[in-house]
């Protein structure tokens, strides 16, 4: 049991950086979140993901990628990291096919051994040339590699750092055993890696922050980046998440950060609860991802709102397109709510963000 598993090494080791009761909680060999056989996505899951609302999403996103892709020729690449369900690949490849424009190989990195295999019933159904270009992945291509990677909402899983600051010092969140059957947490202080990544905030902030002031921060995020971009010699790189630029990740009045569990599509702040069988997630901070990618020497291509990169990308060509080859009212009106979905400021439109990164 997980939990057990956790409890375990606390015993051990004393008390455990949050991040590290996260990444177990997330990941933990057959056992975490993402490695255990439940149901994430969609109604019979805890969320769901722009590509599970329909075919929509991806079909732009294949529009964008497509002229990077015609531009490197027949050797490009597409690298896409997570994968859920496998929706995503099968309707990105699909619009590529239409397109004419279409990658050599189509590489999913995906840690879950489940997930891997939805995607590999997924991706079966594809046409024998388009399903013949797909292989998954143990880690990012170590040789160099010229195309397009994409991750949607993959930065807000990575295990966060949660520091507080109690008189102008940086402290940073633990988890201990309740003796309860359950887990709290404490405020230990911070190690040079952390207090360097919380001091780094406040100077590009200008000013320091609050006592009893709590958030998140991602120290490891330019080593990340390093790591799943460093092989891509030429192209580009596209991440979709929800998440604000610093200054107002890192608002005055947002006292308790943006790390949140969800449960059966419900939002609560028991992130200690329900130990691998919820989904933890916190808000990217896009300026630190945009640092980290001009660290890793890749430059800013552009950032926006969900709704604004998909309009940009032919959304409404696609809508119409669809709308016109729907065979009943009923699949007329789910694609209507699905563009509302990806594009309300009140659903997806503004919260969340899409980032190119090129080299």
């Amino acid at each position: 049991m997980l939990a057990g598993f956790i409890r375990n090494e606390i015993a051990a080791h004393g008390p455990i950086p949050f991040s590290r009761f996260m990444e177990l909680a997330m990941y933990a060999p057959g056992l975490g979140y993402y490695s255990a056989g439940k149901t994430k996505f969609g109604a019979a899951g805890d969320f769901i993901t722009a590509p599970e609302l329909g075919s929509l999403f991806a079909r732009c996103v294949a529009r964008a990628l497509a002229p990077t892709l015609q531009e490197l020729g027949s050797s490009a690449q597409i690298v896409e990291l997570g994968g859920g369900s496998g929706a995503f690949a099968f309707d990105c490849l699909t619009e590529l096919a239409a397109l004419r424009v279409m990658p050599a190989r189509y590489a999913l990195l995906e840690p879950s051994a489940d997930l891997r295999e939805r995607q590999r019933e997924r991706l079966g159904a594809l046409p024998p040339d388009l399903a013949g270009r797909v292989v998954w992945i143990d880690r990012p291509p170590e040789q160099d590699w010229q195309g397009a990677l994409f991750a949607n909402e993959v930065l807000d899983a990575l295990p966060a750092t949660r520091f507080s600051m109690r008189d102008g010092e940086v402290f940073e969140e633990h988890v201990i055993d309740a003796g309860d059957g359950g887990f709290a947490s404490i405020d230990l202080p911070a190690d040079s890696f952390t207090a360097n990544a919380v001091r780094h905030v406040e100077r590009d902030l200008g000013h320091g922050l609050a006592d009893g002031y709590r958030s998140e921060v991602l120290p490891q995020l330019p080593y990340w980046i390093q790591a799943v971009c460093g092989g891509l010699q030429r192209g580009m790189a596209l991440f979709v998440d929800y998440g604000y630029a610093r200054r107002e990740y890192y608002r005055s009045d947002r006292r308790d950060g943006t790390l949140i569990a969800m449960y059966r599509h419900r939002a609560h702040t028991d992130v200690l609860a329900r130990v691998g069988l919820q989904d933890l997630t916190a808000f990217v901070d896009f300026s630190a991802l945009a640092e980290a990618g001009k660290g890793a020497g890749l430059r800013l291509a552009g950032l926006g709102t969900q709704a604004e990169f998909l309009m940009a990308n032919g959304l409404d060509q696609v809508f119409a397109e669809a709308h016109a080859s729907a065979d009943s009212e009923t699949a007329r009106y789910r694609l209507a709510q699905e563009v509302k979905r990806l594009t309300l400021p009140t659903e997806m439109g503004d919260t969340f963000k899409v980032m190119a990164l090129e080299r």
